[in-house]
This record gives structure tokens, C-alpha cells and sequence, in this order.
């Protein structure tokens, strides 16, 4: 059951505060599937200028679509190709201020203006998918949202065997 929840404004308690509630929608699942899906809902819920939160997995030389909150998505990504690709061939967080001026960016809602992706590793390092979100105002993340959604996104490390 969700109860609405009523988030810190400050980055320094609001992601301890989002890591413990992803942990609890999360902690006790088993199934890859289910607890992506609810870890897109939370975010989706914790930031309301998010118009697109959800995962890509890798498949082979590309990235297909997982679960996700927000309007339909491109369903392949190639290995290096738009902010999501980039994030896996960097093997690096990528925060895009404005996606107009990222190279390569592949629209998917003329609203969205800012991106952030953030690989999801195994324990080996090696990644097994991308954590993305998409904003309709410009500059929506900066870098405390990168650390925050990195940590957060450790949270499903464990599912990293499954991909």
C-alpha cells in the first residue's frame, strides 16, 4: 500500500529519506521485474517535474526497454546511442541540462528538456542496465541528484544477476 508521503526539500535528507522508502517497496522482492517497476513508481512519485522514470536492461549490443512511469519510449537503445547509450559506453551517470544541445539525443516527448541516466552495476562492475529519467523543465538535475539517484540505484544490485 502507498500512503502519500511528503518529501524533504533538502537533497541531504531527501535521498536517505528516498533510499529507505525504495528499500521498502524493493528489500523483500524477488522478482527482477516487480521491483523495477515499483523503484520507477517511487521516483515517479518523489519527483514531480519527472515526466519519463524507468530502465532500459541490457539485451546483447543494446538497451531494451524495461519497466517505466510515463508516456510510451523508444524500445531500443544501441550501445553508445543517445544519453541512455552514452551512460552504458561511459560506463558513467550522465546529467544533461539541456538534451537540445546533447548530440545524438533521441526524443522521445517534445517536453522532456533534461535527462539524467545512471548505470546500474553488478557486483563485478560491469553494467546490466540504466536508470532514466527525463524532466520538462530545463537544468531539472545537477550533480546531488547524481550522487543521490547513484546510491539510490545501488539499492538494486542484487537484481544485476538476472540481466
Amino acid at each position: 500500500m502507498y500512503l502519500e508521503v511528503t518529501y524533504p526539500r533538502d537533497k541531504g535528507e531527501f535521498y536517505p529519506f528516498l533510499e529507505e522508502q525504495l528499500k521498502l517497496y524493493t528489500g523483500g522482492e524477488t522478482d527482477s521485474v516487480a521491483a523495477l517497476a515499483n523503484f520507477s513508481s517511487v521516483l515517479a512519485q518523489a519527483f514531480p517535474r519527472a515526466n519519463w522514470v524507468g530502465f532500459y536492461l541490457v539485451r546483447g549490443g543494446e538497451l531494451v526497454l524495461g519497466p517505466f512511469q510515463g508516456r510510451p519510449a523508444v524500445s531500443r537503445i544501441p550501445y553508445g546511442a543517445g544519453v541512455c547509450g552514452t551512460a552504458w559506453r561511459e560506463n558513467a551517470a550522465q546529467v544533461v541540462e539541456d538534451v537540445s544541445c546533447f548530440s545524438g539525443h533521441i526524443a522521445c516527448d517534445c517536453n522532456t528538456h533534461s535527462e539524467i541516466v545512471i548505470p546500474l552495476r553488478r557486483s563485478d562492475g560491469t553494467i546490466w542496465g540504466v536508470l532514466d529519467m527525463d524532466s520538462v523543465e530545463q537544468g531539472a538535475f545537477d550533480l546531488a541528484d547524481r550522487d543521490g539517484l547513484t546510491r539510490c540505484a545501488a539499492v538494486l544490485g542484487r537484481f544485476g544477476d538476472d540481466f
